[in-house]
């Protein structure tokens, strides 16, 4: 287990705990109740740091290095009837960007995501999860096919961003993700957006217009990331911590401005400390939306999705 700098009075006490059960084993003494001591001090001090948890805070947690990316949550979602699908029919297969058709509860998806990797090649393979105006007109095939076969479209959301390289410009990245909010717009399937991770600027808005929008707990939906935004007002990454709490990123901060539809809760310490719990939680939320629209006819699933976007930054005083 990695441990961020805010879960180092966490980790010391599991050490702790580890030696106090080793010296149980390896000798005759009852070491009983100091080992139940250090549990409720632990327990304790994991209640209070992550019930606590600045906005920075969150954003490490969105990005911790064992916490569950996408291609995990379709494993555990769909299992074996997951079907990956590939390219683009036009250039060639963005990695950054994974879809293909899987059954949830019985339930069949078109799922598209961003993933990333878990290593410095798979990293590099994945592209760090940014994916390239190809990885959007990918995306977007694979949504108007499920449209041509009324089959509901779920996009998994964990990106830093869209690709910024000059060759990405080149082929034309603004005008992809723009492509793709108009198209999903009007997409005639019911749509479901669940923020695994970060959820960045356009590269997350490029596969992030869904009738219910979804954020796990410890995850950031923002214009920009606390880095940038600092960079960018301070002349320096000094002032991330700043702005992250500026920047309004948070689930409860997104759920207050009715920019989510709702805010799937984690296990206590985050998603990686239970992953099991977390994939299951995530599948009843998916399909509890699912349920919602599933009778909707396509006229008002459309009129619904317009009006919902219609209304944001609309505010009267």
């Amino acid at each position: 287990m990695e441990y961020l700098d805010f879960e180092l009075p966490i980790k010391e006490l599991e050490d702790q705990l580890d030696k106090c059960q080793i010296i149980g084993v390896e000798s005759n003494i009852d070491v009983t109740e100091t080992c139940k001591q250090i549990e409720e001090k632990l327990e304790e001090t994991k209640r209070n740091i992550y019930e606590n948890l600045t906005a920075w805070q969150r954003v490490q947690l969105s990005r911790h290095p064992n916490r569950p990316y996408t291609m995990d949550h379709v494993s555990a979602l769909c299992g074996e009837t997951f079907l990956e699908l590939f390219g683009d029919r036009n250039f060639k297969d963005d990695k950054a960007m994974i879809g293909g058709l899987g059954k949830i509860g019985g339930q069949s998806f078109m799922i598209v995501g961003q993933q990333k990797g878990y290593n410095t090649k798979t990293r590099q393979y994945r592209n760090f999860g940014m994916a390239n105006p190809e990885g959007y007109r990918k995306a977007l095939r694979l949504m108007k096919m499920a449209e041509k076969f009324g089959i509901p479209v779920l996009t998994l959301i964990d990106t830093p961003g869209a690709y910024p390289g000059l060759e990405a410009e080149e082929r034309g990245q603004g005008e992809a993700i723009a492509r793709n909010i108009f198209e999903m717009v009007c997409l005639k399937v019911p749509i479901i957006t669940v923020i695994v991770g970060e959820g960045a600027s356009g590269g997350a808005l490029g596969i992030g217009v869904g009738d219910r929008v979804l954020m796990m707990e410890n995850t950031w939906y923002s214009v920009i990331s606390p880095e940038s935004c600092s960079s960018i007002l301070w002349k320096s990454w000094e002032y991330k911590e700043q702005a992250a709490e500026a920047l309004k990123l948070t689930s409860a901060d997104m759920k207050k401005q009715k920019l989510v539809d709702d805010i799937i809760p984690e296990p206590l310490g985050g998603a990686h400390y239970d992953k099991e719990t977390t994939f299951k939680t995530v599948e009843e939320y998916i399909l509890k939306a699912y349920n919602e629209l599933k009778d909707l006819s396509t006229s008002d699933l459309v009129a619904q999705r317009m009006d919902k976007y219609c209304e944001m930054g609309d505010f009267n005083e």
